[in-house]
Parts: structure tokens; sequence; C-alpha cells
């Protein structure tokens, strides 16, 4: 397979070059000054920019690796210049060149909307600016920290360290937040690349993590124990004013879908008057939610009582939402995308960007994010926006 790679002097392209190359693919390096490439990779063809058309030609695949970093004090509109506008100037040359498909190297800090610093607010602008020049053919893969024989941003400091010290401490480092081997985007790259989707985010999700799994369990027994003691004057008084305003129950039971598709009991304050459908919040008219359950769900105490689902482990304070085994839909998606890996959520990444059950495929995609994305700081970063008022939950029908 023929690569094209441009920026391939960067922190990435310097690991990823050697890795591509003791796979088998035939490389063309691209950059600025093709006498510093040579240099950095004497045994690669190599060639200037202003003669990418001709070193393109009948390349399976143009990998875009030029960049402006975010550890680079640049103002937006130098990093706009490399990383949207050159982006697709790359993106168009490629085509035209008859290359067949463009990989727009990109970072999960794009991913939030939330993030305006220039770095990210300049990639995101790469996504329409590539996708424009390209005609359909680019792929946008969004990275988290790459590491192998050195580190960059957050792990830099592991550079100065003992290899073997280094290597040590890269799993509770990576706990935080995600890394991804080079060899695991090598093979992306040879294996994955060239039939891949629009939107990739490639990451190992924490799976297989000891230390993310442990210290997240423990962070989820040692909240939800705090939190019934501490909330439990609100959630006595929440019982009391529910059974003291209607009939029935004060505590509402209902099965969801929990991890790898196991059903469980989950525990909610009942919001909606005695002999509701059993249905998705959205599925059901507002005029069965009580006057009182109006006030809980809004001020979201109808979902304390499910700390005692994250204490017993059936869910997490941070994941997807749980959802009914009635809403097979969801559940298929769910299951194809590989959300229900993970325990479900009080609150996440979907809730608090205002996204719910209504749209299962939407929600999916947010979940999945979810996922590729987590990390101990990531959660963090989820529970405070929860505290703070972040998203608005299901809603029920109008």
């Amino acid at each position: 397979m023929k690569i094209v790679v441009a920026g391939a002097s960067g922190f990435i392209g310097k690991m990823l070059v050697p890795q591509l190359s003791s796979k088998g693919a035939n490389l063309v390096l691209l950059g600025r000054d093709d006498s510093k490439l040579r240099s950095i990779f004497p045994k690669n063809e190599v060639a200037a920019y202003n003669d990418i058309e001709r070193a393109s030609g009948g390349a399976d695949l143009f990998l875009n690796l030029a960049v402006v970093n975010n550890d680079q004090s640049q103002d937006h509109d130098t990093m706009n210049s490399v990383n949207a506008h050159f982006a697709a100037d790359l993106a168009n040359s490629a085509m035209q060149a008859g290359v067949k498909r463009f990989v727009n190297v990109s970072s999960i800090h794009a991913l939030d909307p939330n993030d305006t610093r220039p770095y990210a607010s300049s990639k995101r602008a790469g996504v329409s600016a590539v996708d424009a020049a390209a005609g359909g053919r680019a792929t946008h893969l969004y990275l988290p920290v790459i590491g192998g024989e050195k580190f960059a941003g957050v792990l830099s400091l592991l550079n100065a360290l003992p290899k073997p010290i280094a290597r040590s401490l890269l799993g509770p480092l990576s706990a935080l937040k995600p890394v991804l081997p080079v060899n695991e985007l090598a093979d992306w790259v040879m294996q994955q690349a060239m039939t891949a989707e629009r939107h990739v985010i490639l990451t190992k999700g924490q799976r297989n993590n000891p230390y993310y799994a442990t210290i997240s369990r423990g962070l989820d027994i040692f909240a939800s124990a705090f939190g019934l003691v501490a909330f439990l004057p609100v959630l006595s008084a929440t019982w009391f004013l529910i059974r003291a305003q209607c009939d029935g129950p004060g505590i509402f039971v209902q099965e969801r879908v929990g991890r790898d598709g196991r059903a469980f009991k989950c525990y909610k304050f009942r919001t909606m008057a005695v002999g509701t459908v059993q249905a998705g919040t959205h599925e059901v008219s507002g005029s069965s939610v009580t006057p009182l359950g109006g006030r809980l769900r809004r001020l979201k105490i109808d979902e304390l009582p499910q700390l005692w689902n994250v204490l017993k482990g059936d869910m997490s304070l941070i994941g997807p939402r749980p959802c009914l085994p009635s809403q097979e839909e969801l559940v298929k998606r769910r299951a194809d995308a590989g959300v229900l890996e993970v325990r479900p959520g009080i609150s996440g990444l979907a809730q608090v960007n205002g996204i719910d059950m209504s749209n299962p495929e939407q929600l999916v995609e947010w979940d999945a994010r979810y996922i590729a994305l987590r990390g101990l700081i990531f959660d963090i970063r989820l529970i405070l926006q929860t505290v703070r008022g972040g998203g608005r939950g299901d809603r029920v029908a109008k």
C-alpha cells in the first residue's frame, strides 16, 4: 500500500513512520524542507510540498499529520492557517492526484464544542475545510495522547525517567486520560483506514486498564456511600412528601438494562402518577408527572436513590443512562456499538449535552464517544457539570 505522509517530521510522525515501514508500507514523506526529512528518514522517499501532486500519484492513502500543536504558543490565525486552510489545500491536492483516501489527523480536544482554545477550534474548522476539499472522501481521525519511545504533552515528564520506571507509571497515568500506543495507530492505518467511516475516535477506551477500573469503582463506592449519608435528610423528607401528596409508593422501582445486557432494578423517587404506562420517558405524557414530581425532576432529586444502585455495583456515577428492556432498538444499537460493555450511569456525556432517549441513533453515538474518551479527569468533569445543573434529563412527551 502506498501511503503519503504530510508532517512526518513531527512528534507522531517520527514514531509512526518506522512502524509503517516495518509493516511493509510504501511511504512517501512530504514536508516544507525535503532535505531535513531526508536526514531524519534516509531510507524513505521524500518530497517537498510544492511537488505534492507528482509524489502522491498512484497513492492509496494520504495521511495528514501536519499540525500546529496545542503546546505551541501560537495565535488563532496561525493555528487556523495550518490546521484548517493548509489541511484543505493538502486534501485538494491529494484528490487532484487521484489519492483514494485522505485521512485528516485531529485531536480529541476538537470533539468538545465548549473548548474554544485556538488549537481545538482550529481543528474543528479543519473538519469542514477538508470535507469541502475532499468531496466526501476524507476520514477525520481523533487521537488522544500518543505514546511510544517518547511522550509529549502531559506525559512528557516521563521522557526524563528511566524506561522501566516510565513504563510502570504509564498505566496509572493513562487512567487519568486516554493514551494510545503508536503501534496501535500504525495497525489502524494499515488495516482500517481505507474503509473507515467519516469520523473515527481511536483510543483504547480504558479497556483492560486495571488502574482505571479500580480507582473508578473506588470513587463510585466512596461517593455513593457518602451521598447516601449526607443526603439522608433530603431522601427522608422527599419520601414523606411524595407519600403525603399522593397515593402509591415513594420509591419507584423499574427494570433497566445494565452492563453486558443484564437487567437490574433501578430506584428513583416516584414523579409520575400511579398506573403510568411503563415506557421510555419521552413516550410518556407530560400530564402523568405530578406537581411535586415536576419539581423533583427539575432539581434532579428524583435520581438520588440511584446512589444505592451505584453502591451495589449496578451503576456508576458516570456512564450511559440505563434504558428499559422494551426499548429494543436502543438496546440493539448499544450492543452493536459496545456501549453495554460498561456500567450505566446516573449521568453521562449525552445527558449533560441535552441528548435523551428520544433519538436512539444520536444517543448511542454520544454514548460510544464517552467510552472512547473516558478517564478519571473526564469523569470528574462530568460529575461537576451534573452537580452544577448540566443537562436536562429525559423529557416527557407533550
